[in-house]
């Protein structure tokens, strides 16, 4: 019977939406004065906008322009993803990473291959990880005289080239989706100014052992504007190999300067299998374990016993993290997860898009306009309307996973990607918002609290070339939702 109330109380949300969403009859259906300043000083066309505000459980929007146009939301495409995995899965809903042994070790030595085998986890950390070898020696493991299996046939495997997008192949927003995703594919490299030696000194996590790190930094005085700009990063194949993985060398041979005290940034250097297979060499052996053996794909062979098996944090965590900080390869996990649950393995983008669209069907919420092809917005391709945004939002605020998808949300002026956004304005603390950009697109979505008390839904989306100038636009109409919005009717 409560799910019944849940469901009929959505479809009642979503009929007046139906309704009204999309006219702009009612209420205003023109863009607040300071909103239209703010995009004619960009050069930004009122015809390249399109927005929706609307009290939360009203029939009717307070705003509406454009919002049945189908246009690209860049990241705010994450809620979408949020939205479904809450309601497909459920936010205690886990992951897991499972080790098995070809054989049953004896006296601490075990004479055939370990495997691990991924089911998608987006959150399997360096540290994560580290424990878990920790529990393979504390049960009594010292020595491996076999391979490393990797099993990643939860995904399915697909070309993939993280160059493709933006020209940007080892940052870590690029890093593609794997089954046997470890700690992002990525390597922290940590930059510690030494004012005696004149020097910089380069700390690599994890350093697999293919990997040969050189500071070669000019240690200067000044400002630390642009630091990461001025480190020279040369990432090039070195001589030699290890465990069959050709031998890099990462190259810093710029300037740094005194003031940036120490900093960190990451690079994604590896494929997903060259970077598991150091990664475990590497902690096991500090760990006091011998291997003697290689690491190559393949899947789970009959008889293999479980060892152990790792879970990650609940579902409600995950996106909390994914979205205060707008994390791409999180999203691509996440998003493939749906195609896993929903049709079995190896999991393709096609049926988390059905997945996703089913879900939107049932709902009331179907959208033809609909277009995504890998969860994160990081994407030319992904299209929605601003009317579906509203209306997910909507849903979503009557949902019982409500607490956890708002949550998610950064918060203006406080936390993740808006920690810094309008913080030192009154609306700072009132607006739980995603927001999204590209070089041609920029959206915020999500939920403003007015000064009378009442939430209102909010959806801007604006598609231009000269869309990176549309942020003063996007805080004129938050500073217009939290001083002036009134509840519709």
């Amino acid at each position: 019977m409560r799910q019944l109330l849940r469901l009929a109380a959505r479809v009642a949300v979503t009929c007046g939406l139906a309704a009204a969403v999309g006219s702009q009859a009612y209420g205003r259906g023109e863009l607040p004065p300071e909103v239209e300043r703010a995009l004619r000083a960009a050069g930004i066309p009122a015809s390249s906008v399109a927005v929706v505000v609307q009290p939360v459980g009203a029939a009717r929007p307070t705003l509406s322009i454009n919002a049945e146009r189908p246009m690209n939301p860049a990241s705010v495409m994450k809620l979408v993803t949020t939205y479904a995995a809450l309601e497909l899965l459920g936010p205690a809903y886990r992951w897991k990473t499972e080790v098995y042994a070809a054989g049953t070790p004896v006296d601490g030595v075990l004479r055939g291959d370990l495997i691990l085998k991924g089911y998608g986890d987006p959150h399997l950390t360096y540290e994560d990880f580290w424990r878990m070898l920790l529990g393979l020696r504390e049960r009594g493991l010292r020595e491996l005289r076999g391979d490393l299996v990797l099993d990643r046939s939860w995904f399915e495997h697909r070309p993939y080239d993280p160059a493709s997008f933006d020209g940007e192949p080892f940052r870590p927003y690029n890093v593609g989706p794997d089954a046997l995703l470890l700690n992002f594919n990525s390597v922290r490299f940590q930059f510690l100014p030494d004012a005696e030696r004149g020097a910089v000194r380069v700390i690599a996590e994890p350093r697999p052992p293919s990997l040969d790190v050189v500071s070669a930094l000019r240690l200067t005085e000044g400002p630390c504007h642009d630091w990461e700009d001025r480190l020279g990063a040369q990432f090039d194949p070195a001589p030699g190999s290890v465990d069959g993985v050709a031998r890099l060398r990462a190259h810093f041979a710029g300037s740094y300067a005194l003031s940036c005290g120490e900093q960190k940034r990451n690079f994604a250097l590896f494929t997903h299998d060259d970077y598991v297979a150091g990664v475990f060499r590497q902690l096991w052996e500090q760990l006091g374990g011998r291997w003697i053996g290689s690491a190559h794909d393949g899947m789970l062979p009959e008889g293999a016993r479980l060892v152990l098996t790792h879970e990650s944090p609940p579902l409600g965590e995950i996106v909390r993290y994914m979205n205060k900080f707008s994390n791409n390869v999180m999203a691509r996990q996440l998003y493939l997860t749906l195609a896993a649950e929903s049709a079995g393995p190896p999991a393709r983008p096609e049926a988390a898009l059905a997945a996703v669209r089913a879900l939107l069907a049932r709902q009331g919420l179907a959208s033809r306009e609909l277009a995504m092809d890998n969860g994160s917005g990081l994407s030319r391709e992904t299209r929605i309307s601003a009317a579906t945004l509203a209306k997910l939002l909507q849903s979503a605020f009557a949902s019982p996973a409500m607490p956890e998808f708002v949550s998610s949300l950064p918060i203006a002026g406080l936390d993740g990607t808006l920690r810094k956004y309008m913080k030192d304005e009154p609306v700072a603390g009132h607006a739980h918002v995603k927001t999204g950009s590209l070089s041609d697109a920029r959206a915020i979505a999500g939920y403003v609290d007015d000064r009378s008390g009442r939430r209102q839904v909010v959806v801007m989306i604006v598609n231009h070339d000269g869309a990176r100038d549309a942020q003063p636009a996007m805080e004129a109409l938050l500073r217009w939702i939290y001083e002036r919005a009134k509840p519709g009717r």
